[in-house]
């Protein structure tokens, strides 16, 4: 059986809220010379609010970074616009290593999302990382004939244009995976567009719409208990924790892939020097081993490259969802 690896390649939920905020600066450590931004205070600044997925990587990584750098990390929630308000402020921010950016997947949907943002997502940021991968689930209504994903595309081709799915809103993640789903399986659906993950959930629990594009950790309690019934995970890969289920590549959509994922990124003009070491936290952070099995049993991997590795994915990322947008004609209303 294959899982999805961190060698091949990401809203997780509250399941980390609970852990607190940083600063955390080790006992007895002065700072040294080399210190980022002269020893000052780090601020992490979250696109997203606290208790979501951005907000909980934000919080597993904070006090480790600190812990290898020796200064302290602040976790900043600045929510709004999809992540274009906090990413402004990072992008606007004095280019020492001392404000960071912690995004989510929308980063790379934003540039064709929006006729206008605040700054230039290729100038503007130097991408320190890419922490974990965490692939969407097809669920259904445990009462929906659908038993795989080869049922959803005869149902989908045998009534174009009335087979509905739920998303969390025009352009989330779950509307692009199930906007890519169309594309690649040449079906037309009727996207319902709920304003938030958890009420699109509750429906299509409840019967109201048959299909959602779930995030795995806020999904995997409701198929356990038989609420939801899932279809295939979103990953070229299995999933650790739903090894059982197909992937969508398995269940017979040959090249589809849709991964939410958490990029830290610096503004653009940082010295390399910094942003190797800021870089080299991240990666002595995410292997921590509580970070690890935290973000596994999110059903995530952790995405394992470097500054080079991010850059590059990020950039394909922003390519595929580009092309997405313009084709399946999304609006952000």
């Amino acid at each position: 059986m294959k899982t999805l690896k961190s060698a091949n390649r990401r809203g997780v939920l509250a399941a980390g809220a609970a852990l607190l905020a940083a600063p955390l600066l080790p006992s007895g450590r002065a700072f040294a010379a080399g210190d980022i931004a002269g020893g000052k205070p780090i601020t992490l600044v979250v696109s997203y609010p606290a208790g979501g997925g951005a907000d909980v990587m934000a919080r597993l990584i904070a006090p480790r970074m600190a812990e290898a750098l020796g200064q302290p990390v602040i976790v900043e929630n600045k929510p709004g616009a999809s992540g274009t308000v906090a990413a402004g402020q990072v992008a606007r921010a004095t280019p020492d290593g001392a404000s960071l950016l912690l995004d989510a997947s929308s980063f790379a949907v934003n540039p064709a999302l929006f006729d206008k943002l605040p700054y230039d997502t290729a100038t503007a940021f130097a991408p320190l990382a890419v922490l974990a991968l965490y692939p969407n689930v097809l669920v259904c209504t445990a009462s929906f004939e659908a038993k795989t994903v080869a049922d959803v595309l005869r149902l989908a081709k045998a009534k174009p244009g009335t087979l509905a799915y739920a998303s969390s809103g025009n352009g989330s993640a779950q509307h692009l995976a199930g906007a890519l789903f169309e594309g690649m399986a040449k079906v037309e659906m009727n996207h319902i567009p709920y304003r938030g993950g958890g009420p699109a959930l509750n429906d299509v629990m409840g019967g109201q719409v048959p299909l959602f594009f779930a995030n795995v950790a806020s999904s995997l309690g409701h198929i356990q208990s038989g609420r939801l019934r899932a279809l295939a995970v979103t990953s070229k890969l299995r999933s650790r924790v739903l090894a059982d289920l197909p992937s969508m590549e398995e269940a017979g959509l040959k090249g589809y892939e849709v991964l939410e994922w958490n990029p830290v990124l610096a503004p653009a003009g940082v010295p390399a020097p910094v942003r190797a070491k800021l870089a080299a936290a991240i990666r002595k952070a995410m292997a921590d081993p509580e970070v690890l099995a935290r973000v596994r049993a999110l059903g995530g991997e952790p995405f394992g490259g470097g500054e080079v590795e991010a850059a590059a994915f990020l950039k394909a990322q922003q390519a595929l969802w580009g092309k997405v947008v313009r084709e399946r004609r999304i609006t952000r209303e």
